[in-house]
């Protein structure tokens, strides 16, 4: 008798759980970009050197270009892993007392016998890291990462190689960076177009988005209650950041759950009614959203870290605003809980926590998508309200952006929106036009400033 009781508690709870998520949409595969939907984007922007393809290509010879692009694209993940990798070389507190190598140590790197001896010191300690697997999953991802590019730590020939491949890798990125400070001043929002694709991230862009949205709302652009089907293209997975990045938390995305708790506190969605989908080409990160989701679905909940720089040089209006949206981030969607501790090589870090509820964790859809080049074949009343898309757009050349911009527009419907913090251009018409732009003050002397471009599906 007591372990029917058992029984009927668990298949009671289980009903009940399942009674807090939505019904799931049966949304459509993605398809890839349909050549008379491309048009016009050949006819302006297409070559005839074989960069891109020109306006008299035929659909076969479309369709072929699309995939093999596509797998171009997908590759540079592989390069991302690897960026994430020096990331953690650069920035990490927990395996090492090393000075980090900030932007400008990373500037003056191969230049300066300081900053080399930094970045040594720094890639034998995080070698003796990965081999005893020192750290949190983060470290273990790395650790498969290098084992998968054929790297031994069990051997000091094999540390050896290693620690030349992550200082190879440091030299790249140090490259790169000083490339993109002078393409940054020509076209910042193309400035990652030869990188490969990284899942790190950071919370400034959700910050600028509540901000954005509070204007939309403020200027009646959007309605209380309005926003129910969102899309997010390229949430991100990260444990290291890319700006002042740590690695005392686990791998995490977060921007979902930032805009989902930005849009109810702004009363902008419905709890029971709003629907969140993610678009991404990582696989990582659609695997670990849908174990939140298998884990929501037993009723755990998703715990978020929130660590950000609060020392850093930010202006004063953008440290007491950021500060207040930090301090309620996630009050809309969970509960405050215990954060990691700040290990003492951070300072200057403030840091909290916030569980997120297995109902909210559930109304979260990974999708497998590439949003330059497929799209989701949406009806009328399955597109978008809203879609964003923050550090995505600058990996890509006007061309793909154009393409985005035309995919972007068949998913939103009439008079929705994408906000992002890269400009698109607007060479070729795309059913969308940007209607505003908010700017966001970060840092000053000398000043830094944020943008978030607001383009409106045209009716």
């Amino acid at each position: 008798m007591l372990k029917w009781t058992f029984r009927q508690i668990f298949l009671t709870q289980l009903a009940l759980t399942s009674l807090a998520f939505p019904t799931p949409l049966q949304v459509p595969h993605p398809e890839f970009m349909p050549l008379e939907s491309a048009a016009p984007v050949l006819q302006k922007m297409g070559s005839s050197d074989g960069d891109h393809p020109g306006p008299r290509i035929g659909f076969q010879d479309w369709i072929a270009w699309l995939q093999k692009s596509d797998a171009q694209v997908r590759q540079r993940l592989d390069i991302g892993e690897e960026d994430s990798l020096t990331n953690l070389l650069r920035f990490g507190v927990t395996y090492t007392k090393e000075y980090r190598i900030d932007d400008e140590y990373l500037a003056l790197y191969g230049q300066s016998t300081l900053v080399n001896a930094f970045a040594e010191n720094r890639a034998n300690d995080l070698i003796k890291a990965l081999a005893v697997l020192k750290g949190n999953q983060g470290f273990a991802e790395m650790r498969t990462l290098v084992e998968k590019k054929g790297f031994s730590l069990s051997s000091p020939a094999g540390r050896k190689k290693l620690k030349a491949y992550l200082l190879a890798n440091l030299a790249r990125m140090q490259k790169e960076f000083m490339q993109a400070r002078e393409q940054s001043k020509a076209n910042r929002d193309q400035m990652f177009q030869h990188r490969g694709i990284s899942l790190d991230s950071n919370l400034w862009p959700d910050y600028d988005l509540d901000l954005s949205l509070h204007t939309m709302l403020t200027k009646g652009m959007l309605k209380p209650g309005s926003i129910r089907r969102v899309a997010v293209v390229g949430p991100g997975l990260d444990f290291v950041n890319k700006q002042e990045g740590v690695d005392f938390y686990p791998p995490q995305t977060v921007q979902p759950f930032a805009v989902f708790d930005s849009l109810l506190r702004l009363g902008l969605a419905k709890p029971d009614s709003l629907e969140l989908y993610t678009l991404d080409i990582s696989p990582r990160v659609n695997l670990h959203l849908e174990t939140a989701r298998k884990n929501a679905a037993l009723g755990r909940g998703y715990t978020v870290q929130l660590p950000w720089y609060a020392d850093g040089r930010w202006t004063d209006g953008f440290r007491a605003k950021f500060t207040q949206y930090w301090q309620n981030l996630g009050a809309q969607i969970g509960q405050p809980v215990a954060a990691i501790p700040v290990p003492p090589g951070a300072p200057g870090f403030a840091t909290r926590a916030v569980k997120i509820r297995p109902a909210v964790v559930g109304r979260i859809k990974p999708i497998d998508m590439n949003i330059v080049f497929q799209r989701l074949p949406l009806a009328p009343d399955q597109r978008f309200d809203l879609i964003i898309g923050t550090n995505i757009f600058l990996y890509y050349g006007g061309f793909e952006q154009s393409l985005a911009r035309v995919n972007v527009a068949a998913m939103l419907k009439p008079g929705g929106y994408l906000l992002s913090n890269d400009k698109l251009p607007d060479t070729v018409p795309s059913g969308l036009e940007q209607v505003m732009v908010t700017e966001v003050p970060m840092t000053g002397p000398p000043v830094i400033t944020d943008y978030i471009y607001c383009y409106r599906r045209m009716k």
